[in-house]
């Protein structure tokens, strides 16, 4: 039997499972910070910067003002202040340190070849010693980035840049190496897991990879609230005979509800200890990376808002900006803001907005007042609205 949901209560399943049912803390902390992270179970990174990076924003939208120094120190700190650690989740992402165990069977899949894009397989094989003297360097040196194998090639002078990259790229992928810190624009700093990793975390026994699945799509359960099958693979980027047998088991095992919900055409999934909530009264400015609108089709499911990053479109066929994010108010995604921060300047600007069909009239007044909050954390003076324009 189905539980049935309407879509208005699909919505605030969904917010409160993301952490927007809750007030702003007033002095957000190391703690608010990894239960954000506990809560969400990954940040995505992205490297454009016209704003911030986006694997800030997330902590940002659901805690207000917090200090990006913690996050940093929790990605790329000594080992004991470590939290986080990058790998392949939904895309390259920062992850909570107890999904490691979580992820080594798609480690093992990309030591053996059947895991990551087509160029990395072949240093599975037929190129492995390529790769491993790459390793052997950065054991011998300490960490390195790609820049620093001279200009790109070994000093043996087996390879051109892209080989050594794509070697690189590989020994991520299967878990040779990590990302020790980040360097100069946002470079990743490679070295040893044992070097880089809390010694007890690397220790912890690795489940079956059938047994890493299920729990990798009950963390997107807890994470999404309410869920279709392709919502739940996607958050990990689970392939369908990966995350089917993974939602199937979890059903068996009451873990995972069958649902409904009014206007979906999928039957749902909600986790067992999800609870529908009253209403959601928040606001938020969403990176284009959240996961709560980074399904973009599950974001049109959930608020009808379509929701394309118009980054890689030419400037004159762009209909709301470079670098949009959706502004969450309350129950509803009302307005997309074209932002930038101008660094030298001291400015937030927020080049369009474009108000939703039906926004509410205090939609610009508490804008306001989040692109304010915004302006405060990334240490500019003031914000500066162009033009607002109407979505009817």
């Amino acid at each position: 039997m189905s539980l049935n949901f309407s879509l208005i209560e699909a919505r605030r399943i969904a917010l409160a499972a993301q952490g927007f049912g809750r007030r702003l803390p007033d002095r957000p902390g190391a703690a608010q910070l990894r239960g954000t992270a506990e809560r969400l179970g990954l940040f995505q990174i992205d490297s454009v910067n016209v704003l911030t990076r986006a694997h800030y924003l997330p902590a940002f939208a659901r805690l207000g003002g917090y200090d990006r120094a913690l996050l940093e120190r929790d990605a790329w700190g000594p080992p004991r202040h470590r939290r986080l650690f990058e790998y392949w989740a939904h895309e390259a992402s920062l992850l909570p340190l107890e999904l490691h165990p979580l992820l080594r069977w798609r480690m093992a899949r990309a030591e053996r070849g059947e895991a990551g894009y087509v160029r990395l397989r072949r240093f599975a094989g037929e190129d492995r010693a390529q790769a491993m003297a790459v390793l052997e360097r950065i054991a011998g040196e300490g960490p390195l980035t790609a820049a620093d194998f001279e200009n790109g090639a070994s000093r043996s002078g087996w390879w051109q840049w892209s080989d050594t990259k794509h070697a690189l790229e590989w020994l991520f992928w299967s878990g040779r190496i990590t990302t020790a810190t980040r360097r100069g624009s946002f470079a990743r700093v490679y070295d040893l897991p044992e070097r880089v990793l809390p010694a007890a975390l690397l220790a912890l026994p690795t489940p079956s990879a059938e047994g890493a699945q299920a729990g990798l799509i009950e963390r997107a359960a807890r994470a999404l609230g309410v869920a279709t099958v392709a919502d739940l693979r996607d958050y990990y980027r689970l392939r369908p005979e990966e995350g089917d047998h993974a939602i199937a088991t979890l059903a068996e095992a009451g873990v995972l509800l069958p649902a409904r919900v009014e206007g979906w055409s999928q039957r749902a999934w909600l986790h067992r200890d999800v609870a529908p909530p009253r209403r959601v009264r928040r606001a938020a400015l969403l990176a284009p990376f959240d996961p709560l609108v980074w399904e973009r089709a599950r974001t049109e499911r959930l608020f009808g808002f379509r929701y394309r990053i118009e980054i890689y479109v030419p400037q004159e066929r762009r209909q709301h900006g470079y670098y949009v994010l959706p502004f969450l108010l309350d129950e509803a995604l009302v307005a997309r803001v074209d932002l930038k921060a101008e660094r030298a300047a001291g400015v937030l600007v927020a080049k369009r907005v474009t108000l939703e069909p039906g926004a509410p009239v205090d939609t610009m007044p508490r804008l306001l007042v989040e692109l304010e909050r915004m302006t405060a954390w990334l240490g500019l003076e003031r914000v500066v609205v162009g033009e607002v324009v109407s979505g009817d």
